[in-house]
């Protein structure tokens, strides 16, 4: 096979955000050519496929400004510097739900668009579910409604599009084919 790699030669910071960064690297390809890349950079994220022990998907439905409409999504959230993505897990799944868990088994992780972001998902399975508060525990911009829902449900949600991401139709797709 033949080398594939692009050498940076430069970089632009173009936006060093709260959750992304921005650059532009201008790389020698293969054939010897130069072309620009635009990156953005993300510190990763998790993302928990929490299962009652009545076999209920924990799910939260939430705005989401880029697509300009409400999603529900299985409980996600970035890593934090220095944070190992199994605590993070953890703390996302008590933030978000109010729930804590038994079990955390890491599933699998992704890129999630790696075309130009370097973004990873870690998946986790949490069982072993015991509501530890009454409401989540949410960042001062965040606004979500907890919902646990049979598969059916959740299969039902992606027909209608209220399921409409990636992690959270692999979610749906691992527990069918767990059964």
């Amino acid at each position: 096979m033949s080398n594939l790699e692009e050498k940076t030669i430069a970089t632009e910071p173009i936006f060093d955000g709260r959750v992304i960064k921005v650059r532009v690297d201008e790389v020698v390809l293969p054939n010897g050519e130069t072309s620009k890349r635009e990156i953005v950079k993300h510190p990763g994220a998790v993302a928990i496929i929490a299962i009652t022990d009545d076999e209920k998907i924990v799910l939260v439905e939430q705005y989401r400004k880029a697509m300009e409409k409400a999603l529900v999504e299985i409980p996600a959230g970035k890593l934090e510097p220095g944070e190992k993505p199994e605590a993070t897990a953890i703390r996302e799944l008590e933030e978000e739900t109010g729930y804590i868990c038994d079990n955390m088994k890491l599933v699998t992780s992704f890129y999630t668009s790696p075309g130009f972001a370097d973004e990873i998902v870690y998946v986790y399975e949490a069982t072993g579910l015991k509501k530890k508060e009454d409401k989540a525990d949410l960042d001062e911009d965040e606004f979500v409604e907890l919902m646990e829902v049979s598969l059916e449900e959740a299969l039902q949600f992606i027909k209608e599009q209220r399921i409409h991401d990636a992690k959270t139709m692999f979610a749906i797709q691992y527990l069918q084919l767990k059964k």
